[in-house]
């Protein structure tokens, strides 16, 4: 599936020119909603035949705000910074999780910022979290997947998100912090 973020696969996936959704959000007054009333204006008007209109109508919700300046890369609807970084790992999800462990067996602080609860670890069918929030009311989740095996073997995806950021630097800190960690994987 295309990146919902980006106008032209909006356009695709959607089935309607990106000039016409904006112009569809401008009469509507769009430019003066919050998030959620904008992703229910988009998914109303959301052509019956689109497969998944929920998703592509949080796409076209987001790239709007974005066009319009009401939201900047990084930051979420409800105003707050996020910060990822993914990593392939050479091996299954189950080993990758073991690796994550490993990496922050006796780890109590993330770039000096304490742990404010222990670590927990979850799982799913298809994915391993690792997850805990940190003093200065942030949350950190690793969130671990196989993807589809190749002729190289079976991979894994490691991604790294720090939710609740500040502001844009506090975001771009963050995610050099993020790189650097899972380059240790």
């Amino acid at each position: 599936m295309a990146q919902a973020q980006n106008p032209q696969a909006i356009a695709h996936g959607t089935g309607r020119p990106w000039e016409e959704w904006v112009r569809l959000l401008d009469e509507a007054g769009a430019a003066t909603m919050d998030h959620a009333a904008i992703a229910k204006l988009t998914y109303t008007h959301m052509p019956d035949q689109v497969t998944n209109r929920g998703w592509w109508a949080q796409g076209a919700a987001i790239a709007y705000e974005k066009q319009k300046g009401l939201r900047i890369p990084g930051q979420s609807s409800s105003g707050d910074f996020q910060a990822s970084v993914t990593k392939t790992y050479s091996g299954n999800r189950d080993a990758a999780l073991q690796a994550w462990l490993r990496l922050v067996e006796d780890t109590e602080t993330f770039d000096g910022v304490p742990f404010s609860e222990e670590p927990a670890v979850s799982s799913t069918e298809k994915w391993h979290y690792w997850r805990v929030g940190l003093s200065d009311g942030t949350r950190v989740s690793v969130n671990i997947s196989e993807k589809p095996p190749t002729s190289t073997g079976i991979k894994s995806s490691v991604a790294a998100i720090h939710t609740k950021l500040s502001d844009e630097d506090t975001r771009e800190r963050w995610r050099a912090f993020w790189k650097a960690m899972l380059a240790d994987l």
